[in-house]
């Protein structure tokens, strides 16, 4: 069954950034404003261990730190070798100021 999780305040994610969250000590996720528009995925790139929160958003991209691959922050699809995979992507939806996701 799945929940709704409060992660953030939407006023800690500034528009055109990323940051990490660690849900339950254990489940990194990156938090994006993509100028108001929020989306969350999985933070650790599917190719390697980087957490893409240290990486940069070009457009609706995500562009890993390590070997420069990217992945569509809308969809999770790789979008730029060397990343294959596709990350998880979780629904979001603001509550009362706050990033929420389905879990």
């Amino acid at each position: 069954m799945r929940v709704r999780r409060v992660l953030v305040p939407t006023a800690q994610v500034a528009p055109g950034t990323v940051m990490q969250y660690v849900l339950d000590g254990r489940f990194a996720l990156a938090i994006y404003n993509l100028n108001g528009d929020f989306r969350v995925t999985s933070d650790t790139c599917t190719h390697g261990e980087a957490s893409l929160a240290d990486g940069e958003i070009e457009g609706d991209e995500i562009v890993c730190p390590f070997h420069r691959g990217a992945f569509d922050i809308r969809t999770g699809q790789a979008t730029r070798a060397p990343c294959l995979h596709p990350l998880a992507t979780y629904a979001v939806e603001i509550v009362d100021g706050m990033v929420t996701v389905e879990w």
